[in-house]
């Protein structure tokens, strides 16, 4: 949408980590089997250019596993509306605490 550009009409960097941390969650959610929260986020590059749209892939793979914790990368894939070319717009890295019914955190199990 025209409120989610910068001032120069490319797609605000805000928003595109918005949608790493959504995605990045949708997995840290479905590997913990409950809730997730963000705690650290970092190592964010934004190698390419997206337009008013363009279609946004977000990519997650778990990096590491702590007691409580999950790292997950996230990659954001833009692809040209009326055509196939895609390019990477935006890179980072989240780590995510899961929590219990209790909301304190809990152990990540072997099946996680």
């Amino acid at each position: 949408m025209p409120t989610d550009l910068n001032p120069y009409g490319g797609v605000f960097g805000g928003w595109l980590m918005s949608q790493l941390a959504l995605g990045a969650g949708s997995l840290a959610s479905r590997r913990g089997q409950g809730k997730a929260v963000v705690v650290h986020a970092t190592d964010f590059t934004f190698p390419g250019v997206m337009a008013v749209g363009d279609e946004l892939s977000v990519y997650a793979e778990i990096v590491a596993t702590g007691t409580t914790s999950l790292t997950i990368a996230a990659r954001g894939v833009g692809r040209e509306r009326n055509g196939e070319a895609t390019v990477d717009v935006a890179r980072g890295q989240f780590k995510f605490v899961l929590l219990g019914e209790d909301d304190r955190p809990r152990a990540v199990t072997q099946s996680e």
